[in-house]
């Protein structure tokens, strides 16, 4: 296969998208966590459904957002919804997104969900993730219930009017319509490799 091609289907892969309504790809896909213990997201799903977001150590825009990381995981746990940071960033797996580095990032920032590798960023390429962070929510069947954004202002939590991912979730526990379901991801693209 060409270089271009290979490109082209890379691409073509980054902008497919799992749709609201879409089921879970890749639920039996193991992942190490940075405990050491593999998961797949089938083992992270729990009653009322999942939050999968694609994440990295030193995204500028991860790092705007990670502060809010931990209060997710708590109002994730009271409403019986597994949550998973993922990391696919095959391409500085070898640098900053190695093993090693997600373990000292996890520990540092006091992370309270799992932090797995997504290896050769093959769950990102079922996803059609783009970017880190890119939020995917899915609900007690295991049905994309929202995508996008955690929320509208990443540099200052306090001046967050629209807390999109929050909201979903309060929405979807309570049987509500979400709205928006979809929202555009916004962050560094995640560093694939050929």
């Amino acid at each position: 296969m060409s270089l271009t091609l290979m490109l082209s289907a890379l691409n073509t892969q980054a902008q497919e998208k799992v749709n609201v309504g879409d089921m879970i790809p890749m639920m039996s896909y193991k992942m190490m966590d940075v405990s050491g213990e593999k998961f797949n997201l089938r083992e992270l799903n729990q009653d009322q459904g999942l939050l999968v977001i694609f994440s990295c150590n030193t995204c500028p825009f991860v790092i705007q957002w990670e502060d809010r990381y931990n209060e997710l995981k708590d109002m994730c746990a009271a409403n019986d919804i597994g949550m998973v940071l993922v990391n696919s960033n095959e391409a500085k797996r070898s640098g900053d997104d190695s093993f090693e580095k997600m373990q000292a990032k996890a520990e540092k920032e006091g992370y309270k969900m799992h932090y797995v590798v997504d290896e050769n960023h093959q769950l990102a390429d079922a996803f059609g993730a783009a970017t880190t962070p890119h939020i995917f929510l899915f609900n007690t069947d295991a049905k994309l219930a929202y995508r996008g954004l955690i929320d509208d202002n990443g540099k200052d939590k306090s001046a967050v009017t629209q807390p999109y991912l929050k909201n979903a979730i309060s929405a979807m526990v309570a049987g509500e319509k979400i709205n928006p379901e979809v929202t555009k991801s916004i962050g560094c693209s995640i560093k694939r490799t050929l």
